[in-house]
């Protein structure tokens, strides 16, 4: 998921148009949709570019349900101008769709505040999401 590269046939990836129905950086999806490891990777990219890079956050961060483009909750929430994965990637990534991202839906204010609420349900998930995994089971079983 985490990951920075050109999309098929070496086209540029670009961020998604909107973050997706089960993205962990939208405040309207219920906690404990993902694995606790992938709550674990958005904190990384808060704060200045020296900080990520002390916590190794290169990889630009991909949509769960569509790979092929960046996450737009990603892009939406954490400072891009910052990105030290924007950075090291420009060039690979359409770099200026993402500095000038502006997501339609709320979002969390941070990578923490993200993963915070992402994990408090895990270990007993809420009927919303767990009918929210199945849809994204469903959907990855069809690819």
């Amino acid at each position: 998921m985490s990951g920075a590269g050109e999309g098929r046939c070496g086209v540029v990836a670009t961020v998604r148009p909107r973050p997706c129905p089960s993205c962990p950086y939208r405040r309207d999806v219920p906690s404990g949709i993902w694995e606790e490891s992938e709550y674990d990777k958005l904190p990384a990219y808060d704060g200045t570019t020296a900080e990520q890079a002390m916590k190794g956050a290169l990889g630009v961060f991909h949509c769960h349900t569509a790979p092929d483009l960046i996450c737009a909750g990603w892009a939406g929430c954490h400072d891009m101008a910052e990105s030290l994965a924007v950075r090291f990637n420009w060039g690979k990534i359409d770099g200026e769709a993402v500095l000038s991202y502006e997501s339609p839906v709320r979002l969390f204010a941070s990578g923490a505040e993200a993963a915070e609420h992402g994990k408090r349900d895990i270990e007993e998930p809420s009927p919303e999401a767990g009918k929210l995994v199945g849809k994204i089971q469903r959907a990855r079983g069809a690819r």
